[in-house]
Formats: structure tokens, C-alpha cells, sequence
């Protein structure tokens, strides 16, 4: 089973103005959009990748995203899965990133690592466990098959830290992959090993002026 990570393409929901979850991201900026069109149009001209099935977290940066490349890999739908979001942001979604400390707290990723980001959101740990759970789920759901999931940095990293063995409180050094860019890890059902093939694969935009 291969599965082919791509991060959503710029978006207006960052670390100010509002946390961006399911409530509070508006969607793809102009250069996000310009970013999947990129994408969307190498796929389609190099045929380079066969997709047996395609995914998007249900946050609407990933799915603009998807929906602008699902057309170049021969799909009119895109189902979304939870299990691909980013950190879930629980009451803290929508809530402007200058509030949240006097609402929530800290959210301390090395002190504090179990506890949640807001009630009813992940807990550090806890979303490291939900990306190795996700990935074991597909590998099983789709043994034999491509599988293209959009969704985020945080989840590209995660599945970096938990494949890899990287201690997820580790804070000299840290994974920002770019904005469209695909990370592939292929699963060996034999084996139940992950390796990684590829990690933030951004030919698409190297002629972007």
C-alpha cells in the first residue's frame, strides 16, 4: 500500500486571526489556490501518479484543495476523514489566537504533552496516536491500492515522528512542509513495516516563477 500525503495549499488560517479548524479556517488563499492549480495540472500532464482512492481531512483548506487535483486523477468526489485533520481544536475553533491563552492556557507541547488544546480538542500525544491509528487503518482498508490523503503539516509530521521514532517533544529541530508538497510512505503488509519513499515533493512548483 502506498500512501501519498499532500499538504493543502497556502491558506488564510495560520498562528493569527482566528485558530483555524473546522469552523474557523476560511478556506485557500489566492496563492493556495494557485499552488493546487499547479499541482493539479503537473498531475495531469505527467500521468506520474495512479490514485486508487483520494482523501481530505475535513478542514476547508484541505478540501479546497482536493477538489481543485481530484479532476487530474479522474474523481468527481472526494471523502473526508476526520483522522486527517490537523490537532482538533475543540471549543478553541473559530477563537481568535489572542483570546486563546486567557480562555485555554498554554498549550505546551513538551510540558504539557496530555493535555488537550481546548475541551473537546486533541492532546499532543493524543493526536500523534490518532495519525499512526489513521495510517494503520488505511494500510488495512486499502492493501494493494495508492492512497492520496490532503491534509496538513502537523499530520505529515506526526506520521514522521511516530514512523521514525522521533520523540514528539523534541523541540531543537522541527518538519514545515511545503505547501502542496507530497510525502509517500509505502506499507509492507508482510512485514507491517512503513518506509518512507519520498518526503515533500515539490517538482510541481519548480518552474513557478
Amino acid at each position: 500500500m502506498r500512501l501519498i500525503f499532500v499538504r493543502h495549499g497556502a491558506a488564510h488560517a495560520g498562528f493569527n486571526g482566528l485558530i483555524g479548524g473546522p469552523t474557523g479556517c476560511s478556506g485557500l488563499t489566492d496563492r493556495g489556490r494557485e499552488q493546487a492549480s499547479l499541482l493539479r495540472d503537473h498531475l495531469a500532464s505527467t500521468r506520474r501518479l495512479s490514485v486508487d482512492v483520494l482523501l481530505t481531512s475535513l478542514i476547508p483548506r484541505a478540501i479546497e484543495t482536493a477538489g481543485i487535483i481530484a479532476p487530474a486523477l479522474g474523481f468527481d468526489d472526494v471523502p473526508q476523514d476526520c483522522d486527517l485533520c490537523e490537532v482538533h481544536t475543540g471549543e478553541a475553533d473559530g477563537v481568535d489566537w489572542a483570546e486563546y491563552p486567557s480562555r485555554f492556557g498554554s498549550f505546551d507541547m513538551a510540558a504539557e504533552p496530555d493535555r488537550v488544546f481546548a475541551p473537546g480538542g486533541d492532546s499532543w500525544n493524543g493526536f500523534h496516536d490518532r495519525v499512526r491509528s489513521a495510517m494503520d487503518r488505511l494500510a488495512a482498508d486499502h492493501r494493494d491500492q495508492t492512497v492520496m490523503a490532503v491534509c496538513h503539516a502537523g499530520v505529515i509530521a506526526a506520521s514522521m515522528r511516530v514512523r521514525l521514532g522521533v520523540p514528539t517533544g523534541a523541540v531543537s529541530a522541527r518538519l514545515v512542509p511545503t505547501h502542496t508538497g507530497l510525502t509517500e510512505w509505502e506499507h509492507d503488509p508482510a512485514t507491517n513495516q512503513w518506509t518512507l519513499r519520498r518526503y515533500d515533493d515539490t517538482r510541481h512548483l519548480d518552474d513557478d516563477g
